[in-house]
């Protein structure tokens, strides 16, 4: 039977600041908690209801693992049509950064991406295309959002997503860096080095301005239509999908 002070702890997790001070966050549905049970991620508890049970299977004897009704677990679920399974996870320290762990492949950094479903795609995208970093700008929307969460379905679990001053990291970089920009090069006629950096902009504002003049490569997806703008996550993989042409030939 789930406690109050359970309910009241697992409801605090939609927000930041609480998700940051008990170093947990929220991961809902069989599919996603199967994936973090598979992961390096290190679950605290599910909960479960016993439907949802018999489809997690045999689960590791270090995993804790709590029975409750649909009337109990609808008062922690964010989801409309919850799966009856939801996990409690640790937030693990973030890797350090560097072109040492960077090198030989390519990263994705997200300069000030907010909406939450963006962020998730992009994070679903990355893995799909065999992009395992993911850098942040710290005005990008918080990772463990279980808005985000549930958008990766999953793939969360395999990407690594660090949060630093970009700015900063792209100014001391020695990878080449292509910014994501509406007047560049078209991204067809762009011949990508065999590892860099791959830059995408703000939903409204695109990349800030501070920072185009640290890209070493302006690089535009072609406009045919009339439409003004392409959304972040679909320019995320259309870049992510000709990287991965080149590179597989």
């Amino acid at each position: 039977m789930l406690s109050k002070a359970q309910i009241s702890l697992i409801n605090s997790l939609q927000q930041k600041k609480f998700r940051t001070h008990h170093r947990l966050f929220i991961v809902e549905g069989i599919k996603s908690v199967l994936e973090f049970l598979n992961s390096s991620y290190k679950i605290q508890r599910i909960f479960c209801t016993s439907q949802a049970a018999t489809k997690l299977g045999n689960l590791p004897q270090n995993i804790k693992l709590e029975e409750v009704s649909e009337v109990e677990f609808n008062k922690i679920t964010v989801l409309k049509n919850p799966q009856g399974a939801l996990a409690l996870v640790e937030i693990p320290e973030e890797n350090q950064i560097n072109d040492t762990n960077l090198s030989g492949k390519y990263s994705l950094v997200l300069d000030d991406v907010q909406d939450p479903g963006n962020l998730g795609t992009i994070i679903r995208t990355a893995e799909w295309f065999g992009i395992t970093n993911i850098i942040c700008s710290f005005g990008t929307v918080d990772v463990y959002n279980p808005k985000v969460v549930q958008a990766t379905m999953g793939s969360l679990a395999r990407v690594q997503v660090s949060y630093t001053d970009i700015e900063k990291f792209i100014s001391m970089t020695t990878l080449t860096s292509y910014g994501a920009q509406l007047n560049g090069q078209s991204i067809y006629k762009t011949n990508f080095e065999p590892e860099g950096l791959i830059i995408m902009g703000n939903e409204g504002n695109g990349i800030r301005d501070s920072i185009i003049p640290l890209i070493d490569k302006s690089v535009t997806i072609p406009r045919i239509g009339k439409a003004e703008s392409l959304n972040v996550a679909i320019a995320a993989t259309i870049f992510c999908s000709e990287l991965s042409r080149q590179t597989l030939g």
